[in-house]
């Protein structure tokens, strides 16, 4: 579940870094799944983490 949250936080902070940016559709898809593949990254660590723990 986390890794799913964290992959959907990350493409909308990416499309609004993008957009902010002034940057068109196409860079907005691109900052998007930059930063949910990241958040993804992340969000698997901390399911790892979570789950190692308990």
């Amino acid at each position: 579940m986390i890794f799913v949250a964290a992959i959907i936080l990350g493409a909308f902070v990416g499309w609004r870094r993008a957009a902010r940016r002034g940057g068109n559709r196409l860079d907005k898809i691109q900052y998007a799944a930059t930063h949910a593949i990241f958040f993804a990254i992340l969000g698997l660590f901390a399911t790892i983490l979570y789950y190692r723990l308990t």
